[in-house]
């Protein structure tokens, strides 16, 4: 039987332009794909029809389900669908896993009812994208994505720069277990309050600008690590009332830990609790890995992981096969 499998990288959401809302386009934001946590999600022809069509299994089926009954709508695929989670990213991490999951199942559906959908159609097809566009553009293709913002007549926010991470460049990412952050209906109460308090706008473009992007397309590490940084206290001092702290109180001994390991990039992915640590090589990842580890107990899953370098990729092959 043949099947279509979509594999898509979890993001690092680094930090918005516009966290408040308060420009014509609200938001933007910048981040990057990392190569683990991944989704990986197997669509096919079922065999055995379901009352509505569709079969779907695995982690995460019951969110997958919704995904794939808009996509179905959307892409206007009858017949009976069969959609499989092998793999999933952990949910309310700040990993990016509702839009892989969704942008994944979409792609799968779209190619197997031979629509050609780009990341405009995508996004609508999974409902994702209303916010952020970091996890539509780093599925798309890998690097450092700046997108600038959504408008209200809009979906998706436009891309502004894709810039590729130094192939040297490891991630060292750092995951607590059982607590999650903030998603959902509180997570729109929450910037909906932002919007009208109106709090004065944080430096984050000035930093992008003059710093973290310089850093980035230099190698240089350091430039880049205290640009990153800067803007974390400045994103953190806005949403410090919500999540407790200028971060997750989860986040916060491990982004102290990194620091005091000397590691110059150091950041909470979106509302955590997932943080990471850039460092220049994979030797030195690796040991900070280890120490990290160490420091942090048997309460965080701590791993290194290289950056996406190709994006979210499909392979059509025989029933039951993911790709490596």
């Amino acid at each position: 039987m043949t099947e279509i499998v979509v594999t898509a990288p979890a993001r690092l959401h680094f930090g918005m332009l516009d966290p408040a809302g308060l420009g014509a386009r609200r938001f933007g934001g910048f981040g990057v794909g990392v190569e683990s946590p991944r989704v990986v999600v197997v669509v096919r022809r079922a065999t055995d029809q379901a009352p509505d069509g569709l079969i779907v299994s695995g982690p995460q089926a019951d969110r997958a389900r919704i995904f794939a009954q808009r996509a179905c709508s959307a892409f206007s695929l009858r017949g009976g669908v069969e959609v499989d989670v092998q793999e999933a990213i952990p949910s309310h991490a700040g990993l990016g896993s509702g839009t892989k999951l969704g942008l994944a199942i979409a792609r799968g559906l779209a190619d197997l009812a031979g629509v050609s959908a780009g990341p405009q159609e995508l996004a609508e097809a999974s409902g994702r994208g209303a916010r952020s566009s970091v996890g539509s553009w780093t599925f798309v293709a890998p690097g450092l994505v700046v997108e600038a913002g959504v408008r209200d007549d809009g979906w998706i926010s436009p891309l502004l720069a894709r810039y590729p991470i130094p192939e040297r460049w490891r991630c060292v990412l750092a995951l607590p277990q059982s607590t999650e952050g903030l998603s959902g209906d509180a997570e729109e109460r929450f910037f909906g309050e932002l919007r009208d308090a109106r709090p004065a706008e944080p430096s984050v473009s000035r930093l992008l600008l003059t710093g973290l992007l310089p850093g980035l397309l230099t190698g240089d590490i350091a430039e880049f690590g205290a640009a990153l940084a800067q803007i974390q206290r400045d994103m953190g001092s806005i949403f410090a009332a919500q999540q407790g702290g200028i971060f997750h109180p989860s986040a916060a001994p491990l982004v102290d830990a990194l620091q005091g390991l000397g590691v110059p990039a150091v950041g909470q992915s979106s509302w955590g609790p997932s943080v990471y640590g850039i460092v220049d090589g994979p030797e030195r990842a690796a040991e900070v890995a280890d120490r990290l580890r160490r420091a942090a107990g048997d309460g965080t899953q701590v791993s290194v992981v290289d950056f996406d370098r190709r994006g979210a990729w499909t392979a059509s092959g025989a029933a039951g096969r993911a790709p490596a």
